[in-house]
């Protein structure tokens, strides 16, 4: 049986995969599927999936983040493959392997694993000093230092209020852009300092930096661009009665998730009134399977980065 037991990734980093038990039961629903691991981490939730496959399973997994690569260096099992990459690519990855329209299951847990948090080269984190970076792959894209020396004021403010809800926006991205004058920002422990200094209104037990440094990540890596591709190329690439289960980890990415299902189970809602119509017309996709679960007061405890996790669990239909 699958155990919730945190594994120990490269480096040394602790890593305890969320909702581990409860996201694998809902996914494998026939031990001889084939199944896609789209975000795989440090391969909690893949080696949980591999323990209960049988020997003609297979588990193809995706991760954009060299290190986890790595790391699945580790899983010698024939039944599994993975290839770098975006989630959001899906659908062709899948396609290349064969799997395209034949997937049993899919998982997508959106959330930033605990090894990027705490490496304090990955950037991601303002409680530890290191190069103020923030990418999933970093050998590709815009860093979160160079997000912040080209950006003007106004864009600025706006990534803060739409990813991190910040209030203060307009006031935060005029402190880090009247201190950019002075010199660039290249370290996570500079920024997080200015925006404490320039924060009006702290929250109980909040880091004051906490929404800007959600907001950057969100928008030097694309995530909810990323998780709205993800979502259409997964309902493609699943099989009839395929298995889709997301986790979530704040309300941007859970309501996003939480609309697509919804809309999939209506199906085509805007036809004129009065029309009669056939229930196998109405293009309803998905069967959502349950309410939105949530990790266990338990679970919490053993690893309070859980508390916000959401996991929500589709069927197709055909």
């Amino acid at each position: 049986m699958p155990s919730s037991a945190p594994e120990q990734p490269a480096r040394g980093f602790r890593h305890a995969s969320v909702l581990l038990d409860g996201a694998v039961e809902a996914l494998v629903h026939d031990p001889e599927g084939s199944y896609l691991d789209s975000t795989f981490g440090r391969g909690g939730h893949s080696r949980a999936i591999l323990a209960r496959l049988a020997p003609e399973g297979r588990l193809l997994a995706i991760d954009r983040d060299p290190q986890a690569i790595a790391e699945a260096a580790a899983i010698d099992d024939p039944r599994f493959t993975i290839e770098q990459g975006e989630f959001a690519r899906l659908g062709e990855i899948a396609a290349r392997h064969g799997l395209h329209g034949r997937l049993a299951g899919i998982l997508l847990d959106v959330g930033v694993s605990s090894p990027q948090l705490d490496d304090p080269e990955r950037g991601f984190s303002f409680l530890r000093d290191g190069p103020l970076d923030m990418r999933m792959d970093p050998s590709r894209g815009e860093s979160a230092a160079g997000f912040l020396a080209r950006a003007g004021e106004g864009e600025i403010a706006a990534v803060f209020k739409a990813y991190g809800e910040e209030r203060f926006a307009r006031r935060l991205a005029r402190a880090i852009v009247a201190r950019r004058l002075e010199r660039p920002f290249e370290r996570t422990a500079d920024l997080a300092e200015v925006v404490k200094a320039a924060h009006p209104a702290w929250e109980k037990g909040k880091h004051p930096a906490t929404r800007v440094f959600q907001a950057l990540r969100i928008q030097v890596n694309g995530e909810l661009e990323q998780l709205d591709a993800a979502l259409e190329a997964a309902l493609e690439a699943l099989a009839p009665g395929g298995h889709l289960v997301v986790i979530s980890f704040h309300s941007l990415e859970d309501r996003r998730v939480k609309r697509f299902i919804r809309d999939h189970v209506r199906g085509d809602t805007d036809l004129p009134r009065g029309i009669p119509v056939r229930d196998d017309q109405l293009k309803r996709r998905l069967a959502s399977l349950g309410k939105a679960r949530r990790p266990s007061a338990e679970e919490v405890q053993e690893n309070p980065r859980a508390r916000s996790a959401v996991m929500r669990v589709a069927r197709k239909r055909y």
